[in-house]
């Protein structure tokens, strides 16, 4: 990881890309909503919005990792706060990305390093015959006529499969499972690039878990893979910050 992040520095170096957002706010939330509606986190070409988003959300985001893959003290989950951060000019997901980071060090104080551990992974590839969806086009959008729409790109993919994998069977299919616990790491290896919208038609099933029913799901209706088992992970280790952020 610590290779990942000198590549990116030396990018920023060479296209003289600024890495500082030309307005930012950030505020402690007036109420907090805890983990089944908050990390409502929103990145377009030119600026980040965030509702109720806690400090480990935000990490992930500034550094490409999933929730699991940040370490450190438990209040990265408990205090909740408002972003709003524009850009000043439309740019790639690595620009916002690291106009974060230094936002993070900035009002928090982020201290942090990298590492690898070993745990359990989920691998979301692509199938023999390569994916069975294309680029989004804005003019060609439909809503989907069965279950839900989703619109992101393939890492954004594997944060929602992660966490549809900590929702349980319901002994009854016609009640929706309910999530609970960490969400697992699964990690985007498709190498596809680009915006998509995608359907996401997910039913319970008597007898099947959610691993199961996305592993179906994944090679019939999207032509990707999702495989189970351990590996290294890059883990960023929070070190230190401030509970509050600096004021705007």
């Amino acid at each position: 990881m610590r290779a990942g992040f000198a590549i990116f520095g030396l990018c920023i170096v060479t296209f003289a890309q600024p890495t500082t957002f030309e307005i930012a706010s950030v505020k402690v939330s007036s109420r907090t909503v805890g983990p089944d509606y908050n990390n409502q986190l929103i990145m377009s070409p030119t600026q980040l919005i965030g509702h109720n988003v806690t400090l480990r959300r935000l990490v992930a985001e500034a550094y490409s990792v999933q929730m699991n893959q940040v370490a450190g003290p438990a209040w990265l989950d408990e205090n909740e706060f408002e972003i709003e951060a524009h850009a000043g000019s439309e740019g790639d997901r690595d620009r916002l990305r690291a106009m974060l980071r230094t936002l993070l060090k900035e009002r928090f104080h982020l201290r942090e390093h990298a590492e690898q551990r070993t745990m359990r992974v989920y691998e979301l590839t692509t199938d023999k015959g390569g994916p069975k969806f294309s680029v989004a086009k804005d003019a060609a959008r439909a809503a989907p006529t069965a279950g839900f729409p989703f619109h992101g790109d393939m890492r954004q993919l594997a944060d929602l499969i992660a966490l549809q994998l900590t929702i349980s069977a319901a002994p009854d299919p016609d009640r929706p499972g309910l999530a609970g616990g960490a969400p697992p790491v699964v990690l985007n290896k498709t190498g596809v690039q680009g915006v998509y919208y995608l359907a996401i038609d997910i039913r319970p099933e008597p007898g099947s878990d959610m691993f199961t029913l996305w592993q179906r799901f994944a090679r019939e209706r999207l032509g990707l893979r999702l495989e189970s088992g351990r590996g290294s992970v890059d883990v960023v280790v929070v070190d230190g910050a401030e509970r509050s952020p600096e004021p705007n």
